[in-house]
């Protein structure tokens, strides 16, 4: 019975079946996707927020409303792309370690949960920069700085985020380091890639001159995001060992 037993979870962890296969390309195309869509969104605001002057910013958003609206809307989309990323790498890794998949499931879900609520500043910047009649009782550099604030709250929601999504990347490439189902060295870089982030994010809380280096921290990570969106796309998964 009890080899039987055995055998059953040896056949689990090394063999691999079609949704697990089909949730592996998800997985690839999602990486990419959410790359460009994030990447965009973050070019978009660098065009526009000048962090030292904060009624320049303004006037920059206000000029370029659709512009500002447009990042807005890429990061809804990747948003929506991490969470059909996290249901399929979950569906890959959950014969591996069924509890550790829950929890690295739930870490990435509550940072996206945190993102969500960090976006919604930007709705409050434009709100603010609307030019509406109840606004008037502002004057307008303190409109300005108002939004300005917002700008910087979502920028700190979004530093919580890469905590969790960094906490989150970590076991799931732990458990495509147990899996086999992709090369070691890869899954040796994701998890120095994810929990680099993690770290320098909750570090930069802490000591908040790191902030400068985030881009830095984000890279390995977005070297093995890149990597594996390629390899799972083309390669696909392997059976256990298949892939050293």
């Amino acid at each position: 019975m009890n080899i039987k037993k055995a055998e059953g979870i040896e056949m689990t962890t090394s063999s691999i079946d079609e949704s697990q296969r089909k949730a592996a390309k998800v997985v690839g195309f999602t990486y990419l996707f959410t790359m460009v869509t994030a990447v965009l969104a973050f070019y978009i605001r660098g065009q526009l927020i000048v962090y030292d002057n904060a009624t320049e910013t303004a006037q920059k958003i206000v000029t370029h409303e659709l512009l500002y609206r447009l990042s807005i809307a890429c990061d809804l989309i990747t948003i929506a792309g991490v969470v059909a990323l996290i249901t399929a790498l979950y569906v890959i890794l959950r014969p591996i370690n069924r509890n550790l998949a829950v929890f690295s499931a739930f870490l990435r879900a509550l940072g996206v949960s945190i993102g969500v609520t960090a976006l919604l500043n930007d709705f409050n910047v434009l709100s603010i920069l609307s030019g509406a009649d109840y606004l008037r009782v502002f004057e307008v550099d303190r409109l300005h700085a108002l939004a300005r604030l917002s700008i910087g709250a979502h920028g700190a929601g979004t530093k919580v985020d890469f905590i969790f999504l960094g906490l989150g990347s970590t076991v799931f490439c732990y458990l495509w380091l147990k899996s086999k189902y992709i090369p070691r060295t890869l899954a040796t870089l994701g998890i120095f890639g994810s929990f680099l982030l993690a770290f320098c994010s909750f570090a930069s809380i802490i000591f908040p001159s790191l902030a400068n280096i985030s881009m830095i921290c984000m890279t390995p990570l977005g070297i093995f995001e890149v990597t594996m969106g390629f390899w799972l796309l083309i390669k696909g998964l392997h059976p256990s060992g298949a892939a050293e």
